[in-house]
């Protein structure tokens, strides 16, 4: 396999796999947490933690974690290309997502870990305890955060996929192939 379809198969897993995560974060931004929050306490608590239950699948998980391979992938192969072009960009993006990925790990998880420790709403004596420990204002704003961060990732990775195309395009090597069946004169 050449480099340059190297970086371009590495680029596409990077590019869909963020894309994907960038969705499901900008979803939960926009749509599952406004209407949360809305809801009573014990609502908010069983729907979160039936939530956070269901997302962790393995469709999700390597999605969430082959986005993280994937950039890092992308910028090796860069790095060791000849062309660098979309190395700024596919850099950026892995610096971003790296972002996403630690808050998350750092503040989302440990707080949906306390609220999922609080047990069943059925069983929750006091809804609005477990919900003013869980600090749905900070969970939602780190989330924010990283649904911007995995948002800008992908729009670096979609950059760096034009830049690519663009050089591949006015490559001659790879000219060459694609004129091979035309006419001097439909060139």
């Amino acid at each position: 396999m050449n480099p340059r379809t190297r970086q371009v198969i590495a680029l596409l897993l990077a590019t869909v796999t963020t894309g994907l995560i960038a969705g499901v974060f900008g979803d939960w931004a926009v749509t599952i947490m406004p209407g949360l929050h809305e809801t009573d306490d014990r609502t908010f608590v069983g729907a979160f933690q039936a939530l956070d239950r269901a997302i962790y699948n393995t469709p999700f998980m390597l999605t969430f974690t082959g986005a993280l391979v994937f950039n890092g992938v992308a910028a090796l192969v860069h790095l060791r290309g000849e062309d660098r072009s979309p190395l700024p960009w596919v850099a950026s993006a892995f610096g971003l997502y790296l972002a996403a990925f630690v808050i998350t790990m750092a503040v989302n998880v440990p707080l949906n870990e306390a609220i999922a420790a609080a047990g069943g709403p059925a069983g929750v004596a006091d809804p609005a305890a477990v919900r003013d420990a869980f600090d749905e204002t900070r969970w939602t704003s780190w989330h924010v955060v990283r649904t911007i961060a995995t948002t800008a990732a992908f729009a670096c990775l979609a950059w760096a996929l034009v830049l690519h195309g663009r050089v591949t395009a006015a490559d001659p090597r790879t000219r060459r192939g694609r004129d091979a069946g035309r006419s001097p004169a439909g060139r």
